[in-house]
């Protein structure tokens, strides 16, 4: 009965979506670019969900419980991406473009992987498991990723006092709107600091464009050098300190003698290939988000467009785009601006002027969640996770109790926080940046992994005495 039940709510569900995008498309056939993101969000989440592929749980079984399945299908996904992002390059049909490498990077990593580890689910996997009926992850999302991003890009006043004079100089010189550079701490760090960190993409260094002819620069230098090597070594150091042992024992112990390097093979793919579901998810995801570039190229030169925001302003809708006449558009898969849009838009509602940063003002506008494609990209995720999780019976509202509501609330804000300065997430910053041939990308992974790496022995910490307090008791 609750099987057939839950197969009734998939299709529902997925009827729903297909109802929105007719409505859309009948409204303005410019809205297919929106309806384009709606699927491929849904596609995301399902993928997710049925991989259980979350960068937090791949940090905290790695880390609290030496179970490297999960750390091991990003790498997968990540080598497969790499790849394709390499093919869109070759034939210009690519919307990647690398971040400003720096510092920041690493300092936002950490910030995000506490927060993840806090939480429950990193930015894609807390979407994924709303969708589940997670209502911890919900807190994380609503309040941190959405809220939580929109007041920190916003905030001045106390927080200027930190920034060095340069910052304010440099950014003062850009020509930026005075009011925008005034009091916010987090324009004078943006304009003054991040924009002048140079952005690498390997293959458009001189050293491999000039060595590399045609597209070979872009397999060579994006995807080999900065995706697949960094990749394969790390599979190497996980197979060597959680998998290596126990593999060689029982291979040696089926044998009757001394393993040998062919063994050391076979203890590597045995270790990719120990969760077909996670590892067939890893690769599926990785060609899905290739095709995402894809089919987003293709809509802009249908179009005829760089961006959404020149398809608002044609449709009249002057209000929601930037200064400069866009909104947040990435072209491929992205979390968390998004999420701080829809915050942002909210608390402009309340009446907090949210047009005087750099964020809103001139990066990324604030357009109504009707209207904002990347959006409706996160809210297909829940809802492809949704089906999944109904079509598998995995289903199920669980509202949080006690202390998970300080930790999805502290968790999603340190996600948040630690996502803006870096300008992306675990997917923006991490895994589409090492994909395509951006270092800053494995810069943000080694702080990422850092943080959670703490937050595992927090909470270690926290439940031991939790535990000890609770056996005192009795």
């Amino acid at each position: 009965m609750e099987e057939k039940k839950n197969q009734i709510w998939a299709f529902v569900i997925t009827g729903l979506l297909i109802l929105v995008s007719l409505i859309y498309y009948k409204v303005n056939t410019y809205y297919l670019y929106t309806v384009v993101y709606i699927w491929f969000g849904f596609a995301y989440g399902m993928m997710l969900q049925y991989g259980r592929f979350c960068f937090a749980s791949a940090s905290r079984d790695l880390f609290a419980a030496g179970v490297p399945r999960m750390a091991v299908g990003v790498l997968i996904a990540l080598m497969f991406f790499s790849i394709i992002q390499a093919s869109l390059n070759a034939t210009n049909m690519s919307t990647f473009h690398p971040a400003p490498f720096g510092i920041h990077m690493l300092i936002s990593g950490v910030i995000f992987g506490l927060g993840m580890v806090l939480a429950g689910g990193c930015a894609s996997g807390s979407l994924y498991k709303v969708g589940e009926g997670n209502m911890t992850n919900l807190v994380a999302v609503v309040v941190g990723l959405c809220i939580g991003q929109a007041v920190f890009v916003d905030v001045g006043g106390f927080f200027d006092k930190f920034i060095p004079a340069s910052w304010e100089q440099s950014a003062l010189a850009k020509g930026l709107p005075a009011y925008i550079i005034k009091d916010g701490w987090f324009d004078k760090y943006l304009a003054g600091y991040v924009w002048n960190q140079p952005s690498i993409q390997l293959s458009q260094t001189t050293l491999i464009s000039n060595a590399l002819p045609g597209a070979s620069k872009f397999f060579i230098g994006d995807a080999l050098i900065n995706a697949i090597l960094p990749s394969s070594m790390l599979l190497i150091v996980i197979y060597y300190f959680y998998n290596r042992k126990v593999f060689l024992k029982k291979r040696a112990k089926q044998q009757g003698g001394k393993a040998g390097f062919g063994d050391e093979i076979s203890g590597v793919w045995n270790m990719i290939t120990a969760s077909k579901r996670t590892t067939i998810m890893g690769v599926l995801i990785g060609i899905t988000a290739g095709l995402h570039i894809l089919v987003m190229k293709g809509m802009q030169l249908k179009f005829e467009v760089k961006n959404f925001g020149e398809i608002l302003k044609r449709m009249g809708y002057e209000k929601d785009v930037s200064l400069l006449g866009e909104v947040f558009d990435p072209g491929y898969w992205y979390i968390t601006s998004q999420e701080g849009q829809l915050g942002g838009w909210l608390l402009e509602k309340l009446g907090w002027n949210m047009q005087d940063n750099i964020f809103f003002a001139i990066n990324n506008g604030l357009p109504n969640p009707l209207r904002n494609p990347a959006l409706w990209m996160s809210i297909g995720i829940i809802f492809g996770a949704m089906v999944m999780a109904r079509l598998n019976n995995e289903f199920k509202l669980k509202w949080p109790k006690g202390e998970l509501w300080v930790w999805g609330l502290a968790g999603g804000i340190l996600m948040g926080f630690g996502s803006r300065p870096s300008l992306g997430c675990n997917i923006g910053a991490f895994f589409i940046r090492a994909a395509g041939g951006d270092p800053s990308g494995w810069l943000y992974a080694i702080g990422m992994a850092t943080g959670a790496f703490f937050a595992v022995k927090f909470f270690n910490w926290w439940t031991e005495r939790k535990m000890a307090k609770e056996m005192e008791a009795f």
